[in-house]
C-alpha cells in the first residue's frame, strides 16, 4: 500500500468525525454498519520488544579465576535481555477480508495478534482497529474448575452477550464443540483438543468486529476442521475481519483471501494465497 493511502486511512480512523456526514445528510449509514471493503485494522510501523530473562552464556561464565569478578559484577544472576519480535510491520486489513498469517516458529506471528487485540503495547508505531478486537481464547476466558455449561455463559458474558442472547445460543454452542455430556463435568477433565474446541465455540457465538484466532483449527476431526472453516466464512459475511494463525497451510488456502509471510518479525510477502504459499512452500 503506498504511504500517502495508508497515512489518508489512519487519519479517518484517528479522526472519524472529520470525516462522517453532516447532521441531515441522506442514506447515512448507521453507526454499527461497516462497509464491505472499510479498513477495520491498520498496523502501522509496528515494533513489539520483549524483556526477558536469561541466564549467562558458558563464555561469559568463563573459569573458577573470574568467580570474584562475576560476583562483584553481579553476573552471576539471569540477565535482562530484549527480543526484538516484530520489526516495522505495517498493513490494512479490510472489512470481510480473512487473513492468513504464516512463518516459522518465532517468526512474530502470535506476537502480532496479541498486540492487534491490544495485549502487548506498541514499543513503536500504532496498532488503529474498528471496535474491540477478539483474541480467542482470551475474551471467552475459561476456567477449569468449573463445568463447561459454567464456561459458556461466563464466557458469553464476557464477550457482552444478554442472557436472553446466551440461552438463544447455548444449544448450538454445545453441537458445535462436540463435547457432548462433558459439558455437565468440570473442564480440568478436558483434554486440549476438547478445550480448544469449546473456545472456539464460544468465540465464534458472537459476530465480532475483529476476530483474532491462533492455532484453533489444529485440534479437532475433519468434520470440526470443516465447520469451523465456515463458521470463519460466515463471520466474514455477516461482520468483519478475520486473522488466522496456522501451521496447516491447507487451512490457511481454503479459509482466507489474504496471506501475510511473517519471516523474523518482518513481513516478508502479502498477498493473495495461492501467490504467498508457493513462495513460502518454495
Amino acid at each position: 500500500m503506498a504511504v500517502a493511502e495508508l497515512t489518508k486511512e489512519l487519519s479517518q480512523m484517528a479522526h472519524p468525525d472529520e470525516h462522517a456526514p453532516q447532521p441531515g445528510a441522506a442514506d447515512a449509514t448507521p453507526n454499527d454498519a461497516t462497509e464491505p471493503g472499510t479498513p477495520t485494522v491498520i498496523v502501522d510501523d509496528l515494533h513489539i520488544v520483549y524483556r526477558v530473562y536469561g541466564a549467562a552464556s558458558e563464555a561469559e561464565k568463563g573459569n573458577a579465576a573470574n568467580a570474584l569478578m562475576r560476583i562483584l559484577k553481579r553476573q552471576g544472576r539471569p540477565q535482562m535481555k530484549e527480543v526484538h519480535a516484530v520489526k516495522g510491520v505495517s498493513f490494512v486489513a479490510r472489512h470481510g477480508d480473512a487473513v492468513g498469517i504464516i512463518g516459522r516458529n518465532g517468526s512474530g506471528k502470535s506476537t502480532l495478534l496479541r498486540a492487534i487485540a491490544g495485549l502487548l503495547p506498541p514499543h513503536k508505531g500504532s496498532v488503529y482497529t474498528d471496535g474491540q478486537p477478539s483474541l480467542l481464547g482470551v475474551n471467552a476466558a475459561l476456567m477449569k474448575e468449573l463445568t463447561g455449561e459454567r464456561n459458556i455463559v461466563l464466557g458469553c458474558y464476557a464477550m457482552g452477550m444478554t442472557p436472553a442472547e446466551v440461552k438463544e445460543r447455548y444449544e448450538e454452542i454445545v453441537e458445535f464443540s462436540g463435547i457432548g455430556e462433558f459439558v455437565q463435568f468440570p473442564m480440568s477433565t478436558y483434554s486440549s483438543g476438547m478445550g480448544a474446541r469449546l473456545r472456539f465455540a464460544i468465540a465464534s457465538a458472537k459476530i465480532h468486529n475483529v476476530l483474532l484466532i491462533d492455532e484453533a483449527l489444529a485440534t479437532g476431526d475433519r468434520d470440526f476442521k470443516r465447520k469451523s472453516q465456515e463458521r470463519i466464512q460466515q463471520m466474514r459475511d455477516e461482520a468483519g475481519t478475520v486473522f488466522l494463525v496456522a501451521h496447516n497451510l491447507e487451512v490457511i488456502e481454503e479459509t482466507c483471501n489474504r496471506v501475510i509471510w511473517l519471516h523474523k518479525g518482518q513481513i516478508k510477502m502479502d498477498g493473495d494465497p495461492a501467490t504467498v504459499l508457493a513462495a513460502y512452500n518454495a
